[in-house]
């Protein structure tokens, strides 16, 4: 038995057969098989059930924007569980050069990596890998919100437009990343190793992404001659 459903049973919900399951069920194996809220999420979005709701509004606290404003030495960007970019530090803005535009999706890092690959500031080695986060995260984000119309048609032009997106998304894998190894070829600095360290905030709709050197490479020099180059852009501008 696995979270008081018979094993035929639990067999023939893995495979499609059967009456859909109560949303008890659906939450029931969720907890049995250890699944986070996202993942429990997903598998209610897929049994065809309401999902709990949580606050997506993109607000930024004050308070989170009165923190990141504290990490003077580290690039640290804002970005909505869309991937849209909100605010971001000094530092933060040089090292995503290109993505400064208006609002909407040309300050969007999922829309922008997706629709645009030839401007993906990465070797081509970590593509996969980062492409895949991008959709198990924004898998999450539709499992929360698929009822708003704008995120349902932010998913379907991104299938529109990429024949890669649409691969990973049919793979329907589900994850929010908390920590990531980030790898940028910056045209000021050249290659730059970073760990990237995601903070979210209580309902999960905003992430404060914060950028620090990776150990044993000289990305500390690095972010410390982005910071230069940066102080000089702003005083010519």
């Amino acid at each position: 038995m696995l979270a008081g459903v018979s094993v035929d049973y639990y067999a023939r919900l893995e495979q499609g057969r059967g009456s859909t399951p109560s949303i008890g069920v659906v939450s029931a194996v969720a907890r049995a098989l250890q699944c986070d809220r996202d993942q429990r999420d997903h598998m209610l979005h897929l049994a065809g059930h309401p999902v709990p709701p949580r606050s997506s509004d993109g607000h930024v606290r004050p308070g989170l924007i009165a923190v990141a404003n504290r990490l003077v030495d580290l690039p640290a960007v804002i970005v909505t569980d869309l991937g849209e970019i909100v605010w971001e530090n000094s530092l933060g803005r040089i090292l995503l050069d290109g993505l400064a535009g208006e609002p909407g999706r040309g300050r969007n890092l999922i829309w922008e990596w997706f629709a645009d690959p030839d401007t993906r500031a990465m070797p081509p080695e970590h593509w996969d890998r980062i492409s895949a986060a991008h959709v198990s995260d924004l898998r999450a984000t539709y499992a929360r919100r698929s009822g708003e119309a704008h995120v349902r048609k932010f998913v379907r032009d991104l299938i529109a437009v990429s024949d890669e997106f649409k691969e990973l998304w049919e793979r329907h894998d589900v994850a929010v990343h908390h920590s990531d190894t980030k790898v940028f070829v910056h045209p000021e600095v050249g290659l730059l190793e970073l760990r990237c360290e995601v903070l979210l905030t209580p309902d999960d709709d905003i992430s404060l992404l914060v950028f620090f050197p990776m150990e044993g490479t000289n990305a500390a020099e690095q972010l410390q001659l982005l910071g230069v180059v940066g102080s000089q852009k702003i005083s010519s501008d």
